[in-house]
């Protein structure tokens, strides 16, 4: 039983190909139009690389910094993704057909059909650093290097329209806050005035201290007042001028120490009423100052959006503008035929010199 011809062998068996003339001349010709067409019309590539922009390479890292907007709207970690996604959008392909006046150049193409063509003959691709490369080749050097100059101008032309986008969004909600924390602050600060005022404190935190200080304070004065008296009986008798001022005195002061130790709010200067204006102060004194770190805050959040609006415009770098290599370009596609047709032509010979066994005998039977 003969097996089988391979795929090599049908084409082999072919008529046409039993003489190596014909065989070397379809191979041949086809071959060598191939080779013509992989470098016939001559083809150029056109190259540009960019790379997303940060605060720190801009030399404004400090002034974001301390105006609360060091981080870009992107965020560090998307900014490749993003410039990636927006070269290759459509809007960025909208500017780069009417940039190039494309469509008056490749007459009788829509605008669809453009599309097409630019998003397969030019690639964007993201290299290592962070850089993005933008190549295009066509037979047409001047071309090919105006619509990679396109593709940069109108990438950065997107991010500058997200970014200011995605900034005045951002003020709006600051300016938002703003005005809250600012009527919040307002409330606070007429409540705390009002404290004062009621209290008649100028300085609440100083008379609430001298307060808590004057019970220590009557407490030494009457040890003083018990010395002097202890001294002043040694000298003279109770019925003494001296001895019974002593004594008025120190009866004085302990009346006004245990006035001061009081623990009802109704008397002035009494423990009571120190206890209660500290609880009433502390938490208007924090309700004050948790408004104006919010106004403080957010105003300063505010203000570092104008400095975003500023640096929009230099969201990416421009590393090298548009330039044609001086490599010698090849077409793929026909270089790759020609080197196939090449290696079926061979292994068509080398079939040929060499068949497997089985046809082998079935042409000696034929012979016979």
């Amino acid at each position: 039983m003969t097996p089988p011809n391979s795929l090599i062998g049908r084409i082999a068996n072919v008529r046409l190909f039993e003489q190596f003339r014909w065989r070397a001349g379809v191979f041949g010709s086809i071959i060598l139009l191939l080779s013509l067409l992989a470098f016939f019309p001559e083809r150029y590539k056109a190259t540009a690389s960019m790379a997303p922009t940060d605060s720190a390479s801009l030399g404004l890292s400090g002034t974001l910094g301390q105006l609360g907007a060091i981080n870009n709207v992107f965020g560090n970690q998307a900014a490749i993704e993003v410039a990636m996604r927006v070269a290759k959008s459509v809007s960025v392909r909208d500017l780069v057909i009417q940039d190039t006046h494309l469509a008056s150049v490749m007459r009788g193409r829509d605008r669809i059909t453009l599309h097409r063509w630019l998003d397969h003959k030019v690639d964007i691709r993201s290299l290592r650093g962070g850089i993005i490369s933008v190549e295009m080749k066509d037979t047409d050097a001047v071309l090919a290097r105006d619509i990679v100059s396109a593709y940069i101008r109108a990438t950065q032309h997107q991010l500058t329209i997200i970014s200011r986008k995605q900034t005045n969004y951002k003020r709006q909600i600051l300016k938002e806050l703003v005005s809250d924390a600012s009527a919040e602050m307002i409330e606070a600060q007429q409540k705390y005035d009002n404290y004062r005022l009621h209290n008649g404190f100028a300085d609440p935190h100083k008379s609430i201290d001298s307060i808590g200080n004057r019970i220590p304070m009557l407490e030494s004065q009457i040890k003083s007042r018990q010395v002097a008296l202890s001294v002043a009986r040694r000298l003279y008798t109770d019925g003494n001028l001296v001895v019974k001022q002593q004594l008025a005195e120190i009866e004085t002061l302990q009346s006004q120490l245990a006035a001061a130790k009081m623990t009802e709010r109704q008397y002035p200067d009494s423990l009571g009423k120190l206890v209660n204006d500290s609880n009433e102060l502390f938490p208007l004194e924090r309700e004050l100052g948790i408004s104006r770190a919010l106004y403080d805050s957010y105003l300063r959040y505010l203000q570092g959006t104008a400095v975003e609006d500023l640096t929009a415009t230099s969201n990416v770098r421009v590393l090298e503008e548009a330039y044609i290599e001086t490599a010698r370009q090849y077409y793929a596609p026909a270089l790759t035929g020609a080197l196939a047709f090449l290696l079926l032509w061979m292994a068509i010979e080398f079939y040929r010199l060499r068949p497997p066994v089985g046809e082998r005998l079935q042409s000696r039977r034929s012979d016979d």
